[in-house]
């Protein structure tokens, strides 16, 4: 998992995979990622498309690039509501603090639970790993 935390954070930029109502895929651009508590989490705004669409179908996937590699990840989204979890995430993406903080009834974060993901390139085998 902290392979895949560090991947994230070199990728920058990341695309997170969700399905809406209509059963669509839909991919948007992400970039805060955290391990709280021995789980990696991501965040968004509760009043916002993506985490409707996390909460009503958890099912989701990640894509990003780095360094000449690219990793696939598709994991179950678990709403954690705890303000210490937000509060973890929110010190460890400073950038957030500007829109967002822990308790303010909008911040939402989400671990990963039942995750593979892929870490790939053109010369290597791909690396699993699983959490």
């Amino acid at each position: 998992m902290e392979k895949v935390l560090e991947f994230l954070k070199k990728a920058g930029v990341w695309y997170l995979a969700t399905v809406d109502e209509e059963g669509n895929p839909q991919v948007r651009p992400f970039g805060a990622q955290n391990i709280f508590e021995g789980k990696l989490y991501i965040q968004t705004g509760l009043k916002k498309k993506v985490a409707k669409q996390m909460l009503a179908h958890p099912q989701i996937a990640i894509s990003g690039m780095a360094d000449g590699k690219w990793i696939r990840l598709n994991a179950e989204a678990v709403h954690d509501e705890r303000i210490e979890a937000q509060q973890s995430m929110l010190d460890a993406n400073p950038s957030l603090k500007s829109m967002y903080a822990a308790g303010d009834g909008n911040t939402a974060v989400f671990y990963l639970k039942n995750a593979t993901a892929e870490i790939c390139s053109f010369t290597a085998e791909p690396e699993v790993i699983r959490f």
